[in-house]
């Protein structure tokens, strides 16, 4: 096995134990990235000679007996909406071909304080307004989808081009493409993990959070960056008392709530398929099945497009006036709309996600977490705009993507995607995992269970 093939778990014990060294470890990852990049254009930019550098110093600290925690001398990729000081963050647009970042964001500065080491900035749909990352192939077929808007990032988990990354979400954008990409990837509680250095796209709707390979790969990336910073006004001051690794796979006494409404509505029979048989495995373990009625499903799309698309617009109101031949159309189109919802519609907006926040607080007093499909789909081919389903509902892939996923962004509550099989393609589905506002413990320690009672999954099968 190659230094780049070890998950996160596997390669930090290995480098405290002086098996492994930093700079061996990121000298595979970069060769990995070399090869497979030109296939899959998961990176924006690469920072090879810095990461080398850093990985050095990484080094010299355990060769002294000084070790940072699990991710010292462990590579890893940040979304490029992320700030790294003396790296550029484009957000993969023209409008920001100029920008170089003077300091570095709240959690690049944590990262790097933990001992992490940053290989390169990974591809986001253009300011994360989009739920493809068009740049990007996905790793397991190149002629389909990466998913998005961190589909850059996730593409390099699932080929070994980087231990793991960061990505934002704002409507499933890390969950989305960690399903189609067959990873790892947790939205956490709404204010978790501060924003400081992070580009926008809807305030009160964005999260930052880990892709990884595994689920006990992203259980030692969140203490890193979870903590109250009051640069960010969304930030919690309050942190989850549990912090510890999952271990084991008794589930005995949780309570798994299966929805008997909207998630398994409009999904693939691959899908349905793969995700109720992981259910059926959390019962295996202990888990009990109860099922819940999900509360104003028929106000979710709206109450999305509510609050995210004028918050987008009044980011962008500036360069969207000055330079708009800058952004690509779908984006710019996007933006332009922003500009006809009225402040009443917005308010509407946010009246309806408080009164789905408080709905959803009283669903938790019925189960401790909730599964469901992550996406209704796997991996469109590239280009593929519409899926027709078979009652003859013709749904944009965007709007189909965001639909199972943004119940958590407007809730704020915490979600994991964890990797649950293939359909008969060979495409990778997802099961999410939805746990009460700071439940983060909880999802982890389920998701985990299920994965140590599934054989170990491999990397994408890239050339």
């Amino acid at each position: 096995m190659q230094p780049y093939e070890l998950s996160v778990a596997d390669a930090a014990e290995a480098i405290r134990a002086r098996r492994l060294s930093p700079v061996e470890l990121v000298d595979s990852v970069l060769d990995r990235i070399e090869r497979v990049e030109p296939h899959l254009h998961a990176y924006v930019a690469v920072t090879a000679e810095q990461a080398r550098s850093s990985a050095r110093a990484a080094e010299r600290e355990a060769a002294d007996g000084t070790f940072r925690g699990p991710l010292h001398g462990i590579p890893m990729g940040l979304k490029d909406l992320i700030d790294a000081a003396g790296t550029a963050t484009t957000a993969s647009s023209w409008v920001r071909s100029d920008h170089r970042a003077e300091a570095d964001s709240t959690v690049a500065a944590r990262l790097a304080a933990a001992g992490a080491v940053l290989v390169g900035k990974t591809h986001t749909h253009e300011f994360a307004y989009g739920l493809i990352t068009p740049q990007t192939h996905n790793a397991w077929d190149r002629d389909r989808v990466a998913g998005g808007s961190s589909g850059g990032s996730a593409v390099a988990v699932a080929a070994g081009a980087a231990g793991f990354t960061l990505g934002t979400d704002t409507g499933g954008s890390i969950r989305v493409p960690a399903a189609l990409n067959g990873v790892v990837g947790l939205k956490p509680t709404y204010g978790l993990v501060p924003r400081h250095g992070v580009t926008a796209l809807s305030w009160s709707l964005d999260h930052v959070g880990p892709l990884a390979r595994t689920v006990e790969d992203a259980a030692l990336v969140l203490p890193a960056l979870a903590g109250h910073d009051p640069r960010d006004p969304a930030s919690l001051v309050t942190y989850p008392a549990d912090q510890r690794p999952p271990r084991g796979t008794d589930l005995t006494g949780v309570r798994v709530g299966v929805p008997r409404n909207y998630y398994f509505d409009h999904v693939t029979a691959d899908v349905e398929t793969e995700v109720r048989r992981a259910i059926d495995r959390l019962e295996d373990l202990g888990a009990r099945l109860v099922e819940v009625e999900i509360p104003m499903t028929r106000y979710i799309r709206a109450t999305q497009w509510g609050l995210m698309v004028p918050e987008a617009t009044a980011y962008h109101e500036r360069t969207l006036r000055t330079v708009p031949d800058r952004y690509t159309e779908d984006v710019r189109l996007l933006l332009e709309a922003g500009e006809l919802l009225s402040a009443g519609d917005y308010l509407r907006a946010q009246r309806a996600r408080t009164m789905m926040r408080q709905a959803w607080t009283r669903l938790f007093d019925e189960v401790d977490v909730i599964a469901a499909p992550t996406v209704p789909t796997v991996a469109v081919p590239a280009g593929q705009d519409t899926i027709t389903w078979p009652d003859g509902t013709v749904e944009s892939v965007s709007d189909a993507y965001a639909r199972l996923s943004a119940p958590a962004n407007l809730t704020g509550v915490p979600s994991l995607s964890v990797p649950v099989g293939h359909d008969r393609a060979g495409l990778p589905i997802g099961m999410q995992l939805l746990g009460p506002p700071l439940g983060e413990f909880e999802l982890l320690r389920v998701g985990h269970a299920y994965e140590q009672s599934e054989p170990a999954r491999a990397l994408a099968p890239v050339a």
